[in-house]
């Protein structure tokens, strides 16, 4: 048996059992291990590239950039148990009740915001579908259209800087860069920063917002019921609500972009302008501080185990001569290099039904990005497109994450076909986006450029 059908059967084990609903760090992991001593027996494995794991998992535990994981959970947590989210969403409602398709502009604007903020998608579709849907169903908003802004605005959070996609997405597509280099000969490996791929993802991330509100523009949708503020919080403070949130996310994204401090710092920085804020609206409380910081530890734990996981997964998937596989793969596929790019996003758009964006990333990125990069892709733009395609995964019926999470709060008088006809709209406009940008790159690499 050659050593390219280990590899096959390795990838093809993994994501069988990923299927079973095990964790997936102990399932790259497991399967790691497994097939290891499995090739270590057979001897098509070389057992040194286990000696790899510990400076590998140092590696990952020392690195400064992932120090902006937990911070930035921990800030956007704090916005979400506090409500200071859903006063913003209360405050923009009020601002454009009057107008037309009003209602849908303003959960895309808040959309923006707390993508810009809390970077969690089903907290922002939960919370954009539980204070909006009813508001908007009241006011003889299309059911569909209601609920495909809803599902289409609380994804932004994906391609939105400081996007948690784009934070794991920076660290794993520098490691992938550095390794077509060194495979390339070049032994003085260039990087890819966070910081690099925020301003990458601001145009696109604004340009999709700014789409979807001219397509309900288009529209022409009239807000029936004027007499809503009681729906929605007739005591909110406009002021108080809306400003505090958005100086906040400036603060922390200029910092970060302008490269006045680190995105780890700016993290921090973030993390305690939320608690200064909650302190200041007198919402700061010990059970808040306590919950928020449990699901922190929740949430930033099961990512780092997904990381060693995933180091192991690359490891063995390397020792297979797994990189050799798909190297060959593409060069006798497609002749087109941007045609084995188009199949790689494919890919993990598809496997964005099944998986998480954290699984894909951490699987499929070091599997390809090595072999991509070799063709002379620049990886900030290829980096963009990625969480683009993961987001519009999100969207995507029958399997969308983001249709479960609205499901799971609209009321039971709202069909799910309701929900499915939609997202089709804003689908298209995400396709049509991601289009731009592959065939327009300084799209998302203008800023980069322009700050470098």
């Amino acid at each position: 048996m050659g050593i390219e059908i280990f590899a096959i059967i390795f990838i093809a084990f993994t994501f069988i059992i990923l299927l079973s609903g095990i964790p997936v760090a102990f399932v790259l992991s497991g399967s790691a291990l497994l097939f290891s001593f499995i090739g270590i027996m057979f001897g098509v494995f070389d057992y040194s590239y286990l000696l790899a794991i510990p400076n590998r998992i140092l590696g990952i535990m020392s690195n400064q950039n992932l120090l902006a994981v937990p911070l930035f959970i921990f800030m956007g947590l704090v916005l979400e148990k506090t409500k200071i989210a859903e006063e913003l969403l209360m405050a923009m409602n009020i601002l454009y009740k009057n107008t037309d398709g009003g209602f849908a502009i303003s959960v895309v604007l808040v959309g923006v915001l707390m993508g810009a903020s809390t970077g969690i998608v089903g907290a922002s579709v939960v919370t954009l579908g539980l204070l909006s849907l009813p508001v908007m169903i009241k006011n003889n908003y299309p059911r569909p259209l209601a609920c495909g802004v809803i599902c289409a605005s609380g994804t932004l959070g994906q391609i939105i800087p400081p996007s948690l996609v784009l934070i794991l997405l920076a660290d794993v597509l520098s490691s992938a860069y550095q390794q077509a280099q060194l495979n390339l000969g070049i032994f003085t490996p260039e990087t890819v920063t966070i910081s690099d791929l925020f301003a990458g993802a601001l145009i696109p991330g604004l340009l999709l917002p700014v789409m979807f509100i001219f397509y309900i523009k288009s529209l022409k949708i009239n807000n029936i019921n004027k007499d809503i503020t009681k729906d929605i919080g007739e005591n909110i403070n406009i002021i108080s609500s809306f400003f505090p949130p958005i100086l906040l996310i400036i603060t922390v994204l200029g910092s970060i972009v302008l490269g006045i401090a680190t995105p780890s710092e700016a993290a921090s920085l973030g993390a305690i302008g939320s608690l200064l804020i909650a302190f200041a609206k007198n919402k700061l409380s010990f059970n808040v501080i306590r919950n928020t910081s449990k699901g922190t530890i929740k949430l930033t734990s099961m990512v780092f185990l997904i990381l060693i996981g995933a180091t192991f997964f690359s490891l063995v998937f390397r020792g297979f001569e797994g990189e050799e596989l798909i190297q060959n793969l593409l060069s006798h596929g497609p002749e087109n290099k941007y045609l084995s790019l188009i199949i790689t996003l494919g890919i993990m758009f598809f496997l964005g039904f099944i998986l998480d964006f954290i699984e894909i990333i951490f699987i499929i990125i070091p599997l390809f990005g090595p072999v991509l990069f070799s063709y002379g892709f620049d990886p900030i733009w290829v980096g963009i497109l990625i969480a683009m395609v993961l987001q519009t995964s999100f969207l995507t019926p029958p399997f969308g994450f983001s249709l479960f999470y609205l499901r799971g709060v609209a009321p039971k008088e709202i069909p799910t076909k309701d929900i499915y006809k939609g997202v089709l709209p804003f689908i298209i406009i995400q396709i049509i986006t991601i289009g731009l940008v592959f065939m327009f790159p300084q799209i998302a690499l203008f800023l980069p450029d322009l700050l470098n």
